[in-house]
């Protein structure tokens, strides 16, 4: 069950409304129609929806008190008489939908904290929440609906756009951020890269002198860090999502609705394509090109450029099959039957 302390609640929807919204087949029950949250297959109740997209799940299923379950066509019949059905090919992608509508994000409270600090010389619209200890440097402008969390800091002429929500303790600086982009807490985004010429005389840097650029739609998880570019830009294409604990290098590029996992790196000038998904911990070293639609899988060491469509594996990093058919003669020789 959804905690009320923590996370808002919309109005009600009836079946026929989440139907429409997230264009599931709807087939009527008898525990009501009227549904007012989410929750777990075990704990829901009658005015909450579930989603069954795995069968592992499908004996809680049985024994569920939910008034509504998102699933497939083939599982209708294994929910228990009574629930309403909502069927669907994409189970879980629709009760995202639903649930976000149910519970949707806290909106702006305008008004600026005691204890914040904004530059005269930035722009901020009224309709902006700013909470304590947070700081907007001179020549940011924040358009409609921004949300600072506590201790944010936006650096001077950053460019925050509608509806984006900055997290406590995040810094921003040299950076363009588009609309409804979640930037989770202890994100740095515009921070130097690591640019150092090496020598004996001595190591010298050099003058990080780009700028971060976020598309619309992006989510940035926790004390994720993203440098800004060398000389032109590093950008973060719109839709994206990047978990916790990524480390993005100065002109990387990411295209359209790429999904990285936590923990993975991603070296100084790589361009990534679009739609393409990495793994926990893959590492991918620099001016690398990684083609639409690629997957690197968790822990890959990506030496090289990957095709379009390509899904790699291990370090350095192969086509899956390749790295299998390694795996399978590595264990041969290990047990000493030879490849």
């Amino acid at each position: 069950m959804v905690d009320s302390r923590f996370h808002r609640s919309g109005p009600a929807r009836t079946l026929d409304d989440l139907a429409r919204l997230t264009g599931a087949e709807a087939r009527a029950g008898t525990r009501g129609d009227r549904f007012t949250g989410v929750a777990t297959v075990a704990d829901a109740g009658a005015t909450e929806i579930v989603f069954v997209e795995d069968r592992r799940y499908l004996d809680a299923l049985a024994e569920s008190a939910a008034g509504a379950c998102f699933l497939q066509a083939e599982l209708a019949e294994r929910a228990p008489a009574g629930m309403a059905l909502l069927v669907t090919r994409g189970p879980q992608r629709a009760f995202a939908i639903a649930a976000a509508a149910l519970h949707p994000a806290e909106a702006a409270v305008p008004g600026i904290a005691a204890g914040a600090w904004v530059d005269p010389a930035a722009v901020v619209d009224p309709s902006c929440e700013i909470a304590a200890g947070a700081h907007v440097g001179p020549g940011a402008v924040l358009a409609a609906g921004t949300i600072l969390g506590a201790n944010a800091v936006v650096g001077r002429n950053c460019m925050i756009g509608e509806g984006t929500r900055v997290g406590a303790g995040a810094s921003i600086s040299h950076a363009r951020i588009g609309a409804r982009v979640v930037i989770h807490p202890g994100v740095r985004i515009g921070q130097d890269g690591f640019g150092v010429v090496p020598g004996r005389d001595g190591h010298v840097k050099v003058p990080q002198l780009g700028r971060v650029v976020i598309g619309d739609d992006v989510e940035i998880g926790a004390n994720t860090t993203i440098d800004r570019g060398a000389l032109g830009d590093t950008v973060i294409g719109p839709g994206c999502f990047i978990d916790n604990l990524v480390q993005i290098g100065h002109n990387v590029r990411l295209g359209r609705g790429c999904i990285i996992a936590g923990q993975v790196g991603i070296s100084g000038s790589t361009i990534v394509g679009d739609h393409v998904m990495m793994g926990g911990q893959a590492g991918l070293t620099g001016h690398l090109h990684i083609g639409d639609g690629a997957r690197i899988a968790a822990k890959a060491g990506v030496m090289r450029d990957v095709a379009p469509g390509m899904a790699v594996s291990g370090a350095p990093a192969v086509p899956i099959a390749e790295h299998l058919r390694q795996a399978v003669v590595l264990r041969r020789l290990t047990k000493g039957k030879g490849a």
